[in-house]
C-alpha cells in the first residue's frame, strides 16, 4: 500500500483529502506544518508526498527542496493559489515534479498521483496465476498469453497492480477511460464480461475478478 506524506495546514481541505486518499487505497501521513513536513519527509519512506506552498514555520518550497536534497526519487506534487503562478514555477524550481492550484477537482488530483506513482513503480507486476507486463502491453494467464483488447489491457492491468483491493468504479472510470467522462457505466459491465471470459471466470460465480456490490471490483490475488 503506497505511503502518502500529505502537508496541509487547511483543515478543511486536509481532513476530507486524507479520506478520499485513503479510500483511494493509500496509506496517509499527513501534518499541518511545515516543520512536521520537514521531520517526516527527509527521513521518512513516503511513496509520495502533496506539499502546500503555505505552510506555517517551513513554507512548502523549503520543504521540497529539503526533501529533494535526501530523496531525489521521491515524487513530489505541489498544491498552490489559484493565482499562485510564480509560485508553482518555484515549486518546479524547488525539485517539485508537478502542481495542481486551488481549488482543485479530486478527480484530477487523484489522477495526479496515480501518474507519479506510476512513475515510480514496477512495469511489471502479477497475482494468481496472471501477469501483466506494462511496458510491453503483455498480458498472460499462466503461459498463454491474453488477447486483450487496449481497455481490456489497461483494466485488467490496473486490478493486477491493486490486487486484494477494491477498486471504484469511478477509479476505473477515470484512470481506464477518461476523468471526463460522463456516460454510461455499462461499457465498464461489458469489459469485465469480456476479461472475465478470457480469464476463463465464471460469470455467476467469479474466482479472480470479483464485483463489491455498490463499490468496485477486485482483482483476488
Amino acid at each position: 500500500m503506497p505511503l502518502i506524506l500529505l502537508a496541509e495546514d487547511d483543515e478543511g481541505i486536509r481532513v476530507p483529502l486524507v479520506r478520499a486518499l485513503e479510500r483511494e487505497g493509500y496509506e496517509v501521513d499527513a501534518v499541518a506544518t511545515g516543520t512536521d513536513a520537514v521531520m517526516s519527509g527527509v527521513d521518512g519512506e513516503h511513496d509520495l508526498l502533496i506539499l502546500d506552498i503555505g505552510l506555517p514555520g517551513v513554507d512548502g518550497l523549503e520543504v521540497c527542496q529539503r526533501v529533494r536534497e535526501g530523496r531525489p526519487a521521491v515524487p513530489i506534487v505541489i498544491l498552490t493559489a489559484q493565482d499562485g503562478e510564480m509560485d508553482a514555477v518555484g515549486g518546479l524550481d524547488a525539485g517539485a515534479d508537478d502542481y495542481i492550484t486551488k481549488p482543485f477537482r479530486l478527480a484530477e488530483l487523484m489522477a495526479r498521483v496515480r501518474a507519479q506513482l506510476r512513475r515510480t513503480t514496477a512495469e511489471q507486476f502479477a497475482a494468481a496465476d496472471v501477469s501483466v507486463d506494462v511496458a510491453a502491453r503483455k498480458a498472460w494467464r499462466g503461459d498463454e498469453e491474453l488477447e486483450l483488447s487496449p481497455k481490456e489491457f489497461d483494466l485488467l492491468a490496473l486490478l493486477v497492480r491493486e490486487a486484494g483491493r477494491v477498486v471504484t468504479r469511478e477509479r476505473i472510470m477515470a484512470e481506464v477511460w477518461d476523468e471526463n467522462w460522463f456516460g454510461s457505466t455499462k461499457t465498464l459491465d461489458m469489459h469485465v464480461s469480456w476479461l472475465r471470459r478470457k480469464l476463463g471466470d465464471d460469470a455467476e460465480d467469479p474466482k479472480r475478478l470479483v464485483t463489491v456490490r455498490g463499490v468496485g471490483l477486485r482483482f483476488e490475488p
